[in-house]
C-alpha cells in the first residue's frame, strides 16, 4: 500500500496578490523538491489541480481562492521527511500569512491507496468529509493517528 494525501484551504487573498506571491512563486520549486525526494510517487499537476479547483460543478466547489495538493507517496516517513525536513517546511510554517484561519474543518488526510492507484479529487474530497465526520480512523486520518493506521 502507498500513502495518498490531499490538503485544502482557502487562501486570504486573491492569487494575484502580493500578499501570496511568496507562496504563489515557490510553487514549482516545492514540487520540484518534492518530485526529487525519497519516497515521492505522484502528485497533481497545477494545471490539473487549477483545473479541478475552478470547476464550479466540481467537488472543491470552484472558489478560486481554493489551494490544495493531492500526491501520493510511498509511505508515511517519506511524505513526513518531505513535509518537515526540505524547504517546504518554511512554507508550512508560514501558512497563517496565506491561509483563512476561520475556515472550518479539516485541512489534510492522509489514507492508504494499493500500489498503482492514482486518487481522484472527488475521492479525497470524501475522504476529507469522512475524517470530518468521524475522526480520526484507518480510512481516512491524519498525523495523530498515522502511526495506529
Amino acid at each position: 500500500m502507498h500513502l495518498a494525501e490531499f490538503n485544502k484551504g482557502t487562501l486570504k487573498y486573491d492569487w494575484d496578490d502580493p500578499r501570496v506571491a511568496d507562496f504563489a512563486n515557490n510553487l514549482d520549486r516545492v514540487y520540484d523538491i518534492a518530485r526529487r525526494s525519497p519516497g515521492y510517487i505522484w502528485h497533481m499537476e497545477n494545471d490539473d489541480m487549477e483545473a479541478a479547483q475552478l470547476d464550479l460543478n466540481g467537488p472543491l466547489g470552484g472558489n478560486p481562492r481554493t489551494a490544495s495538493t493531492l500526491s501520493v507517496w510511498q509511505d508515511v516517513d517519506s511524505f513526513r521527511a518531505f513535509v518537515f525536513q526540505t524547504v517546504h517546511k518554511q512554507f508550512y510554517d508560514r501558512k497563517a500569512e496565506w491561509y483563512d484561519a476561520a475556515e472550518q474543518g479539516t485541512r489534510l488526510v492522509m489514507w492508504w491507496v494499493p500500489e498503482g492507484h492514482i486518487p481522484t479529487v472527488a475521492e479525497a474530497v470524501q475522504r476529507l468529509a469522512y475524517l470530518d465526520q468521524h475522526g480520526q480512523t484507518d480510512h481516512a486520518f491524519g498525523w495523530e493517528h498515522v502511526a495506529e493506521a
